[in-house]
């Protein structure tokens, strides 16, 4: 590190010279501490402020991508206009988890860049699960969800309707949620024996997600109900990630249907010199007796 250190030496003109905007930007992000050691003295020996920085560079980075990492999915739904490989039930449970930790998060006053894409995914969330029900033929399901959402919006986020104390209890269900949020779509995937309209950029983005929030919250975030719920989350996204590669080339259901009406019924071998068929009755007669 000695060597980088003094290898990066001749850039302190230039990173001492930023604008102002850009010097506030990184003080916020990083505490003055931590900006003067690694961009004003351009030190990487400090272990606490370089793993400080790369916490929050990977936070920012999660929160980036989470804007878009469903969008895949959602545009995958609309094209197809099915929901076939995609759990209701597995949406119902993350965006119920997402929305109470959400409100965990916010109200403990906890760094943005440790929980912003629960609130950015929550709403992609929320689009998907009432594109779900509409391509399944729920739609009046889909309205009743959306109003149980708003009910459940005004509860978690108002302190006199809900102490933190009944909220770090729901921080706990959320974090059992999370997990058992994706055995119902594995299940979906095991048994339809591919992996239907599940978006693959989704899946993996959410693996890679879980596994830098792992980091993110041993780093700035003393509360092991969060880290517990991402421990496990990223186990069961690896899972589905494993089934992603595992039916990557497998037909979807509706795929497999048309392939077995395709194949040919062969005809029933007659034996030879026999006649199977009903021998023709004869009618009456129609000749008058006289």
């Amino acid at each position: 590190m000695e060597t980088l250190r003094t290898a990066l030496q001749p850039l302190r003109p230039l990173t001492n010279s930023l604008p102002t905007p850009i010097r506030d930007l990184g003080v916020s992000i990083i505490g003055d501490t931590c900006y003067k050691t690694l961009i004003l003295e351009l030190d990487p020996t400090d272990s606490e402020c370089l793993k400080l920085a790369i916490s929050k560079g990977l936070g920012i980075g999660i929160i980036g991508a989470s804007s878009i990492v469903k969008v895949p999915q959602i545009i995958k739904l609309i094209q197809s206009q099915s929901s076939s490989g995609i759990s209701f039930l597995s949406y119902l449970l993350e965006t119920s988890s997402y929305l109470i930790s959400l409100a965990y998060n916010v109200r403990n006053g906890f760094p943005f860049s440790t929980y912003g894409e629960t609130a950015l995914i929550l709403g992609q969330n929320v689009i998907i699960t009432i594109l779900v029900l509409n391509y399944s033929g729920r739609a009046s399901i889909a309205a009743l969800f959306v109003a149980a959402l708003a009910t459940s919006v005004v509860t978690l986020f108002k302190s006199r309707l809900l102490d933190m104390q009944t909220l770090s209890y729901l921080q706990l269900g959320a974090g059992l949620l999370g997990v058992a949020s994706k055995v119902p779509q594995i299940a979906a995937i095991y048994q339809e024996g591919g992996t239907g309209q599940l978006s693959a950029f989704t899946v993996f983005n959410y693996l890679a997600g879980s596994l830098s929030r792992i980091f993110t919250t041993l780093q700035e975030v003393d509360d092991k109900l969060i880290l517990y719920g991402f421990v496990a989350g990223f186990a069961l996204n690896l899972v589905l990630a494993a089934q992603m590669v595992y039916y990557w080339n497998a037909p979807s259901a509706k795929a497999r249907g048309k392939m077995k009406e395709a194949v040919p019924v062969p005809a029933n071998s007659q034996s030879s010199g026999v006649s199977t068929g009903t021998p023709k009755s004869k009618g009456p007669s129609t000749r008058r007796r006289g």
